[in-house]
């Protein structure tokens, strides 16, 4: 889900002219550079005089991903501390809606790699050799093994190691009991908790800030894996790269009958008042690939055109959207699993369910986040083994992907909006 950047209009407009193209626009420029220069370095037969140049190409996907790899896990800590700190959560309506984001994730994740286990689309062809040194080690269904290594030995260790699970953790941890005190704070009169909030919150801009400089550079990575993937090896890698997407648009699809099935059976909305109500959501989440663009015509659509109460549009569309990424989450398993059959690999029952675990906690922190899924997949995938530098690959489909599930994400907020309705539609003393 890929989210406004963080700066005002006079920034922008004093911006470089080529950072005021769109980003989307830069990623198609520079495949269509990389592809031509492919083919002059030869496509797939390389003259040796170019191997060194052709392998330099690669260099600035390698330094992008690795920026990622070391903003995930400050961005995903500070982004949960601050949701926390700023969401107004209710405590009856609370609990509901938690579990129906985790449901609602759950399910999202388990589609995507049921999809992804029936139509193998990483069988269609195939990168590269695996690497020297990342096979992925075999590993069993271990759940208290799991609940064991969830716990850190040092509360820093997370953010060196990339352990997105010990991550989470310790964020939940420290951003219920900071919500607790500023709840208790507040009911007593008094303002302490407001200097921890405005650093979280400086913190959680800096962050971003430094993304967006990283993300700038997004197209001049896709260039340089490109140019080198079709100089050395043709056009043949980027083939399952279209049965991926058709995986990926099938399993999104699955996740939308799986949402309309919920509102039909768990709220008065009939499906078809749900799709033609929430028509102009959809349509601005897809042409602006942001629910946080979209947030406030969710939040309309919701009362007026499909005729929920206020209070369960503002939490399913408003206060969920903080939470809710399920179809980010829904990608990054696919992702991971692609990329595993794509490298001749296997992800064991065990690495999947460890997939589906991260990919959960990821999306926690997830919501809100430019880039987000691009961000967080560098966790996923370090968490099974995987190697990250075909992260620049998936960047290349990524573009029109995150249109299509940034449209998921909206349709699971107002989901939940509809579930939280019930199944008694609102009266005119409520209208």
């Amino acid at each position: 889900m890929s989210e406004p950047e963080s700066i005002t209009s006079l920034e922008a407009k004093t911006r470089p002219w080529w950072l005021r193209i769109p980003l989307t626009l830069q990623i198609v420029i520079a495949l269509v550079l990389a592809v031509s220069l492919g083919i002059v370095l030869g496509a797939g037969n390389p003259s040796p005089d170019n191997a060194t140049f052709i392998t330099n190409l690669a260099i600035p996907a390698e330094l992008v991903l690795k920026a990622l790899r070391a903003l995930a896990t400050p961005l995903i800590l500070v982004a949960v501390l601050h949701t926390f700190m700023t969401t107004n959560i209710p405590g009856t309506a609370g609990r509901r809606l938690a579990v129906l984001l985790l449901t609602n994730t759950t399910a999202a994740i388990l589609i995507g790699l049921l999809v992804a286990n029936v139509l193998r689309p990483g069988s269609w062809g195939s990168l590269a050799v695996t690497p020297t040194g990342t096979e992925i080690p075999a590993q069993s269904v271990d759940p208290w093994g799991l609940v064991k290594d969830a716990v850190p030995d040092a509360i820093l260790k997370p953010l060196v190691d990339n352990n997105v699970i010990q991550l989470i953790v310790i964020a939940l941890s420290f951003g219920i009991v900071l919500r607790a005190l500023k709840s208790e704070q507040i009911a007593q009169g008094k303002t302490g908790y407001q200097p921890i909030e405005d650093v979280i919150g400086i913190l959680f801009e800096a962050v971003i800030r430094i993304l967006n400089w990283v993300i700038a550079l997004v197209p001049l990575a896709v260039f340089g894996i490109v140019a080198k993937t079709v100089a050395e090896k043709g056009f043949a890698p980027f083939q399952s790269l279209g049965a991926f997407i058709v995986a990926v648009l099938v399993a999104l699809t699955l996740q939308a009958c799986y949402y309309l099935t919920r509102v039909k059976i768990g709220s008065w909305v009939s499906p078809l008042r749900f799709l033609v109500g929430g028509s102009d959501a959809f349509i601005t989440a897809f042409s602006t690939s942001s629910s946080t663009v979209t947030m406030p015509i969710t939040f309309e659509v919701l009362q007026t055109k499909i005729g929920l109460r206020e209070s369960s549009a503002s939490l399913g569309a408003l206060v969920g959207a903080n939470f809710n990424n399920d179809g980010t989450a829904l990608y990054e398993a696919m992702s991971a699993l692609y990329i595993s059959q794509v490298l001749g690999q296997h992800l064991s029952l065990g690495q999947q369910l460890i997939v589906i675990l991260t990919s959960i906690f990821a999306s926690v922190g997830a919501a809100g986040i430019p880039n987000a899924g691009l961000v967080t997949m560098t966790l996923v995938f370090t968490s099974v083994g995987l190697p990250t530098q075909y992260i620049a690959l998936l960047v290349t489909v990524d573009w029109f992907l995150d249109r299509c599930r940034t449209a998921l994400n909206v349709m699971g907020d107002m989901t939940v909006s509809a579930l939280l309705d019930g199944k008694k539609p609102r009266t005119l003393d409520e209208a």
